[in-house]
């Protein structure tokens, strides 16, 4: 199975913002092995266009999203310095179908890498914690796929937003942060931390722990998407959301062509 050519026409779909039918439908027999594969080789014609790696983003964070697709770890994929948003503002130019949800984020000033990673090593190698949205946006028609799809389409990855203001790792229970995502003024989600496999620092450490089977590690200065407090929602154009993060302010996001 040529999976070059597999991660070529991905690509081509997922810079054009074009739906395509799942791999999974066409190309009989593909491993999660040979999806991620397909991710790199994806980010990879990103990075030699000019992007950078900024860091990862985690996927499947709740035990019930990973039992409704029959998996019992998460998934990740790659975060782009084109994907982050610089002003609290999305264009829906480029995207398809896209969603929204609320994420906690942290940034290292320490390298963090292997197998036996512990929460412990993840706080002392954290610089902050900051409150954050992702924009995912799958490229497969009617926004369906299977596991195997989506970690081929980086996670259903698009954009990403940190809030300005950066808290000290010790200073919040990150799984107590309660979280409330409103759509013009109406409530819409609420979560809370413990939602990401029952503390987003748990998220960092299965990322350092997946990263490590493909050699690669969190680097100083990188940010992790430790996943989604709530359920994602559609947005559209012209769309206020807004997201309030107990002790950590909130995130005004406006939507528009």
């Amino acid at each position: 199975m040529n999976l070059q050519a597999i991660a070529d026409e991905l690509y081509r779909h997922q810079i054009s913002a074009t739906e395509l039918e799942k791999l999974t439908v066409r190309y009989d027999g593909l491993s999660v092995d040979d999806a991620y594969e397909i991710q790199q080789i994806c980010m990879s014609q990103y990075m030699n266009a000019g992007q950078k790696l900024v860091g990862w983003k985690m996927g499947l964070t709740s035990k019930a999203k990973q039992r409704s697709v029959g998996v019992e770890e998460p998934i990740f994929g790659h975060l782009l310095d084109g994907m982050e948003l610089y002003e609290p503002h999305v264009s829906l130019t480029g995207l398809i179908h896209p969603r929204v949800e609320p994420e906690l984020a942290f940034i290292f000033k320490h390298r963090l890498e292997g197998d036996r990673i512990l929460p412990r090593d993840v706080w002392l190698a954290t610089e902050c914690v900051v409150p954050a949205v992702e924009i995912i946006d799958s490229r497969y028609k009617n926004f369906s796929f299977t596991l195997v799809d989506v970690v081929a389409d980086n996670a259903s990855s698009a954009k990403f937003y940190l809030a300005e203001q950066a808290y000290a790792p010790y200073q919040i229970a990150l799984d107590q942060v309660g979280v409330v995502m409103r759509r013009n003024g109406e409530v819409v989600q609420t979560g809370a931390g413990a939602a990401v496999l029952g503390h987003p620092v748990r998220s960092v450490v299965e990322q350092v722990r997946m990263l490590s089977r493909i050699g690669k590690a969190v680097e100083p200065g990188m940010v992790v998407l430790t996943g989604g407090i709530t359920e994602a929602i559609y947005i559209h154009d012209r769309d206020q959301i807004s997201v309030s993060f107990e002790g950590m302010g909130e995130i005004e996001l406006s939507v528009g062509q």
